[in-house]
């Protein structure tokens, strides 16, 4: 298994026995720290052509609204890129609280016609890990 790449704000970490990229926030993040984030797992997910992703961030808590709507919009388009053939699934991993907010915050992504990104919620990680292999 190859080493995960780290931060002082993020771990990310491919499994090959599972096919599973997950990105592990460690501390709340700023913006930029954000963003870099996330295209660090995309360098990642080119790599090991990773489309099924855990994200937890239980010790990050929510993102800023703006980097959500990032996230939600023109990350989405480049992951979609990045893995055409991939069938790509996005697991976040959050406390009960945090959870209850960003599903609502992720149901305007479901309504998005040209989606091919599925995205879910939970608040247990062999939950998501079952879903992200179903």
């Amino acid at each position: 298994m190859p080493e995960p790449a780290t931060s002082d704000y993020l771990r990310l970490s491919y499994r090959p026995d599972l096919a599973l990229l997950f990105m592990r926030w460690t501390r709340p993040a700023t913006s930029e720290e954000h963003r870099q984030g996330y295209w660090a797992a995309l360098t990642l997910a080119r790599q090991e052509q990773a489309g099924q992703w855990l994200i937890d961030l239980r010790s990050r808590g929510l993102a800023d609204p703006i980097d959500l709507q990032w996230v939600l919009q023109e990350f989405r388009q480049e992951l979609q890129k990045a893995l055409p053939t991939a069938a790509r699934r996005i697991a976040y991993l959050a406390t009960p609280f945090h959870a209850d907010i960003l599903r609502p915050r992720l149901a305007e992504l479901d309504q998005d016609p040209a989606n091919s990104t599925q995205v879910q919620v939970f608040t247990e990680e062999q939950p998501a890990q079952q879903w992200l292999l179903g």
